[in-house]
């Protein structure tokens, strides 16, 4: 009897879908314009974003005019290396890379993790053992936000990838500033000490590979004091994948 009523429910799950999507269509998630199906971009958005995978920084993905090898680095990695292997993102910092990852970050459009995560796997690859860690936010900020960003980001990632979740593996202890118009020395001094690893994760991140996950790659001085501190706390390598990639020249926020 039970298969039989959900047989017969079946049917009416499907007219149930189809109004729901005559009364709330999909909807591109950079300008809001109706599309085909869920995640989708119109056309004029697709190819506003631009994707990365052109000559680039080999360390931290600063694009480059070009590249005449795979291990090219810009000038900023030679004269002072960052402490992650590589940095990786989905999408140049433009219009709509932006209006994502501010509408995730402060509209409550948590869905929109789903939206590019999908695009960042293409960065990403199988995951397999990694531990995927979000940059964490400082507790006051989490209360009034209700979300970290990033973790939503890495929850997906892991989902499709693979991968071992861990949400809690870093700690932001203290807050810090907005980076933006502080120079480099400024930013490390303002994030200095602002991470920890998690005492459950002492024993456990020894030799592991590490994923850092953020929204946005800008300066570099949040992610560099995050991969700090997990190469200090024993972790075997870590790497950088973000959603965006902001240009040097913009690079004065994060």
């Amino acid at each position: 009897m039970r298969a039989k009523a959900a047989v017969a429910l079946s049917p009416l799950r499907r007219i149930a879908a189809t109004i729901v999507d005559y009364a709330l269509p999909p909807r591109c998630p950079g300008c809001g314009r109706i599309v085909a199906q869920d995640h989708a971009f119109c056309l004029a958005c697709w190819n506003a974003l631009d994707f990365l995978g052109g000559p680039a920084c080999a360390i931290c993905a600063e694009p480059l005019g070009r590249a005449d090898h795979d291990d090219v680095r810009c000038g900023a990695c030679l004269a002072d290396p960052p402490p992650f292997v590589r940095a990786q993102a989905a999408v140049a910092y433009g219009p709509i890379a932006r209006a994502l990852a501010l509408k995730l970050k402060y509209q409550r459009r948590p869905g929109l993790a789903v939206t590019m995560a999908r695009l960042m796997l293409r960065r990403a690859g199988a995951l397999g053992d990694t531990l995927v860690v979000p940059v964490p936010l400082h507790r006051r900020r989490l209360w009034g936000r209700g979300y970290n960003q990033s973790a939503l980001l890495a929850r997906e990632l892991v989902g499709t990838a693979g991968g071992t979740l861990a949400v809690d593996l870093l700690e932001r202890r203290k807050a810090t500033p907005v980076l933006r118009g502080l120079g480099p020395a400024g930013r490390r001094r303002a994030v200095s000490g602002a991470f920890a690893v998690g005492p459950a994760w002492a024993q456990a991140l020894r030799g592991r590979s590490v994923l850092l996950i953020d929204d946005v790659y800008t300066s570099g001085a949040t992610l560099s004091a995050c991969a700090r501190t997990l190469a200090r706390a024993g972790a075997g390598r870590v790497e950088v994948l973000c959603w965006a990639r902001v240009a040097r020249s913009g690079a004065d926020e994060r």
